[in-house]
């Protein structure tokens, strides 16, 4: 892999913990509204409008608060009360406050890596959410450049590649996700690094056996340097 100029991040699960923050919170929800319907039930539900929703309002917590809201609209089929609202904005706000718990590892990574490449972090969702994690981690310094997009995919990739002036095989991603942070970077001609979390939202679950000469499967992000230092 000799040819890599620039390493790119993704961020959540990635760089920090976030999906148990979605988990905690819609159990929360659950018990909130288990009078109506069983908790797997309430999930799905809750999974479903999630995912009508993405077109509308993107990834983040902003859109997720508003998905348990018209969730629980449709749930309780409009008896909803406004502490019930009260209490789903209340959630979305302990979200957002939440403190930045970095995965193992990565500030390890990032250092070593920092002057040699060029480092940059994409990721999607809402821009000044992420904005405020990253500056909330300490990580910001390492990067070379920052890219918050609504999706990451094929087109997206083949964007950020052109304005950092690199071609795809100097390009390497890694992150917790096949869907969005490997297999498309692989189909434009890019190496990806995967680097599974413990938990994984149902929306970026894939089924795939990979096998490509600029693909790697890691246990940990510190294995990253068995590859690249």
């Amino acid at each position: 892999m000799t040819d890599i100029q620039i390493i790119a991040f993704d961020a959540d699960d990635t760089l920090w913990v976030n999906e148990p923050f979605f988990l905690e919170t819609e159990k929360a929800f659950c018990d909130m509204l288990e009078d109506f319907l069983p908790h797997h039930s309430l999930s799905r539900e809750l999974l479903t409008i999630e995912i009508q929703n993405l077109k509308h309002y993107g990834y983040g917590v902003k859109g997720y608060i508003l998905s348990m809201i018209e969730a629980a609209i449709s749930i309780t089929d409009r008896r909803i009360g406004v502490e019930t609202i009260e209490r789903i904005l209340a959630l979305g706000k302990e979200m957002l406050d939440k403190d930045i718990e970095l995965i193992d590892g990565v500030e390890d990574v990032l250092e070593a890596l920092h002057g040699k490449y060029r480092l940059v972090m994409a990721t999607k969702g809402d821009l000044l959410d992420q904005e405020r994690k990253l500056n909330k981690s300490g990580l910001a310094k390492y990067f070379h450049h920052i890219e918050i997009v609504s999706e990451k995919q094929e087109p997206e990739y083949r964007k950020l590649i052109k304005h950092l002036d690199i071609q795809p095989e100097q390009f390497l991603m890694i992150g917790n996700s096949l869907k969005s942070d490997v297999l498309p970077v692989l189909n434009i001609g890019g190496h990806g690094f995967h680097v599974p979390f413990h938990t994984t939202w149902e929306h970026e679950k894939v089924e795939a056996h990979i096998e490509h000469d600029n693909f790697r499967q890691l246990t940990t992000i510190r294995e990253v340097l068995n590859y690249i230092n």
